[in-house]
């Protein structure tokens, strides 16, 4: 797999991996979501290809105290052979270089395979609970 920076050749492909992931939601329109990293650290928005297809897909962040991971996503057909470990190290290699010290993502609580791959690779459960308020409505 070659991880290279989203472009935006690449958002129809991007969106459907999103849609055979299970990572979209009604509430959330995945346009809207990748224009919206476009104007916020556009480089951290990274895709993995294979062939020149699009099999995979993290979006970093960074906000000064924590660094977040969202959409991270790997084809069905593409899982077991280690491209999410690599999406997850280059985005933990450009956070290190930013100076930041930790890393937050939120999984859903009925995604047990993602949870088992966080902890295989030293991720570990926070003792918080996650609040959130949309502020401007996906419709």
């Amino acid at each position: 797999m070659h991880v290279r920076p989203f472009l935006d050749s690449d958002e129809l492909a991007v969106i459907a991996l999103w849609r055979a992931c299970g990572l979209t939601r009604s509430w959330n329109d995945p346009r809207k979501d990748i224009e919206r990293k476009r104007s916020v650290r556009r480089e951290w928005f990274l895709v993995g290809t294979q062939d020149d297809t699009v099999i995979a897909s993290i979006m970093i962040g960074y906000d000064g105290h924590r660094g977040w991971i969202n959409y991270r996503a790997v084809a069905p057909g593409q899982r077991l052979h280690g491209h999410a470990r690599a999406l997850m190290r280059e985005a933990e290699r450009l956070l290190a270089d930013a100076g930041c010290p930790k890393i937050n993502l939120q999984i859903r609580t009925s995604n047990a395979s993602v949870i088992e791959f966080y902890r295989s690779i030293g991720y570990a459960q926070d003792d918080v609970v996650s609040f959130g308020r949309r502020l401007i409505a996906d419709e």
